[in-house]
């Protein structure tokens, strides 16, 4: 296989960086922020954020300002 194609330091395959998405929810878990999802449907993102069995949750839009929370 080409060098080309794998990253120097882990051997995996490369792949293409991801298309930024308007939303995120957030985990503020005790090793740090963690995303946890993202979407470029804000009512989408209302749903499933509401769908958490657990509080905490945040939503963030791209810039990081805090948008909702799973209370």
């Amino acid at each position: 296989m080409s060098r080309a194609f794998v990253k120097e330091d882990g051997g995996e395959r490369w792949t293409p960086p991801t298309q930024p998405h308007a939303y995120r929810v957030v985990w503020p878990g005790p090793a740090g922020a963690e995303v946890v999802h993202e979407t470029d449907d804000f009512l989408g993102a209302l749903r499933w954020l509401a769908a958490r069995e657990r509080p905490g949750f945040e939503l963030r839009d791209r810039a990081g300002a805090l948008l909702a929370t799973a209370a």
